[in-house]
């Protein structure tokens, strides 16, 4: 039997780049995925080679064409990892490796655009936190760190840009990803005046800004020989990661709110105009010219239960993480008076600023490894509450919480993540999310749908969690002291980061 018409949603991700192939009815016929290293040649560096990047989409797109079949093939769309940037020649070549959104180097300039008023008045008008991920705030350090290379770039482009353009010959960049730049007015849909002054560029510098649904007509010869399409297959622009984990989860609808907790995490719901939070706790990112994603994203989400099984079980081989989290199944909620602060990569939201560094407080001779590793995974879930928190801030009501990640498999994650939001988690079939939400968005682009609030249909709930009552009263009485201790550990934090800047981290 022949396979339904497909689109092919590619994913590109921060160590992996996902190639899936849909039918309309949402179910999955073909995949494949390839990883790539995130580099980091020196502290507050997190980079990437765009050509291996490049290289894992050719070979996936390729692979997945070969199992279903060429004529098969609506379509291609796309999704991207956020507030990526790099430096292109007049050949479009690189200059510089993708500077991704982990890497920090320009935290200084964002502590100084923060400080003098003029990063929440940025943040409001562009959507994006005055943050060291901000590929605004990376530009300014480019034109302060290296005139140069700021001076002769001839473009300044996200990896997606340049990956559309390898494919297609067209350079564009969609409103999404454009709308977590820093740099575009989400307001007006175009550059914003002031942000390109503060980077030193002009317009011709940056792609042309397109919808999300934008439609780039053919495949170049060479790409289409390389992956076995026709040259007329059209590529749809796509958006952004995070806001196309809300349409891949079924939270595009007033109220549903998507969270996913990964290697990092965030929570974040779908409103249908732009609007920035008075605090600036939020970000606001486009999915489409009238359906925008409200949120907030946090560093260290799944990461921090890697660092903990790699640190306190490092001697017990035969030890599964499964078996860590049965473990701590058995310490009550609150880990007897332990909190971890679990900023082993710094933080984002709600704060988007200052000095973020990891912390256990409260630590007692009575506590054992059981009790380390709840607090870890509470750590996590109390950060998560505090976005939550700063969504009803900005007056964005949540009626029903979509969750997916790979921690999500282990009851302590989905119990703890509940009682410490005080409601229901509802656990999609479907756990795909941004890849999904690009060939979503593709359907509706190339007309195969109608509209992708068929997404909601689409991705049916299997299953759904209780906060626990006591539990839940328990992080209620922790949250405040949680936040309490960012600000309180500030000044040491910072002063540390100072001095450790300046020491080794091995005498090897």
């Amino acid at each position: 039997m022949s396979t339904p018409d497909v689109v092919i949603g590619i994913d590109l991700g921060t160590t992996s780049t996902k190639v899936v192939a849909y039918r309309i009815d949402g179910s999955s016929v073909a995949e494949a995925s390839h990883g790539y290293p995130l580099d980091e040649p020196a502290p507050g560096r997190a980079e990437q080679d765009p050509h291996r990047i490049l290289d894992a989409v050719l070979r996936g797109l390729g692979e997945v064409v070969a199992e279903v079949g060429a004529d098969r093939v609506r379509g291609l769309s796309f999704s991207s990892a956020m507030h990526s940037l790099m430096a292109l020649d007049a050949d479009n070549e690189p200059l510089t490796p993708v500077i991704t959104w982990a890497d920090t180097r320009a935290a200084a300039e964002a502590e100084a655009l923060r400080a003098d008023g003029t990063g929440l008045a940025l943040h409001r008008r562009t959507g994006t936190p005055v943050h060291p991920m901000s590929p605004l705030v990376k530009l300014i350090w480019f034109r302060t760190h290296e005139e140069d290379l700021h001076r002769t770039a001839a473009h300044w482009v996200g990896i997606k840009d340049w990956v559309m353009w390898r494919l297609t010959g067209e350079m564009v960049t969609d409103h999404s990803l454009a709308s977590a730049s820093g740099l575009m007015d989400i307001h007006r849909l175009a550059w914003d005046d002031e942000a390109l002054s503060l980077a030193g560029i002009a317009p011709d510098r940056l792609p042309q800004l397109v919808p999300t649904t934008h439609v780039v007509p053919r495949l170049t010869a060479d790409t289409a020989s390389a992956v076995g399409l026709p040259e007329s297959t059209p590529v749809v622009a796509g958006a952004g990661d995070g806001p196309l984990a809300n349409l891949g989860v079924g939270a595009v609808r007033h109220g549903v709110a998507a969270c996913s907790v990964g290697t990092s995490g965030a929570l974040r719901v779908a409103v249908d105009r732009p609007v920035v939070d008075p605090q600036g706790g939020v970000f606001c990112y486009a999915l489409t010219e009238d359906r925008w994603v409200i949120g907030g994203a946090i560093n260290n989400g799944g990461i921090v239960l890697d660092w903990v099984r790699s640190e306190l079980a490092s001697g017990d081989a035969e030890l599964s993480t499964a078996q860590l989290l049965d473990e701590a199944m058995t310490v009550p909620a609150g880990s007897g008076g332990l909190l971890m602060l679990p900023y082993l990569l710094g933080e984002r939201a709600p704060r988007w600023g200052g000095v973020a560094r990891g912390a256990y407080v409260g630590l007692t001779r009575a506590h054992r490894r059981e009790h380390l590793v709840r607090a870890a995974v509470e750590g996590v879930a109390l950060q998560l509450a505090l976005v939550k928190q700063s969504l009803a801030q900005a007056d964005l009501e949540i009626d029903e919480i979509r969750a997916t990640g790979g921690v999500m498999k282990h009851e302590i994650w989905r119990q703890t993540l509940a009682s410490a939001f005080g409601s229901e988690i509802a656990f999609p079939a479907s756990t795909e999310g941004s890849g999904f939400g690009a060939a979503l968005l593709g359907m509706q682009a190339l007309g195969m749908i109608e509209s992708i609030d068929v997404a909601a249909e689409m991705s049916p709930v299997e299953g759904v969690t209780e906060p626990g009552s006591d539990d839940a009263a328990v992080y209620e009485e922790l949250l405040p002291v949680f936040e309490q201790l960012y600000t309180a550990l500030l000044p040491a934090n910072t002063k540390l980061q100072e001095i450790g800047s300046r020491l080794p981290l091995s005498r090897v």
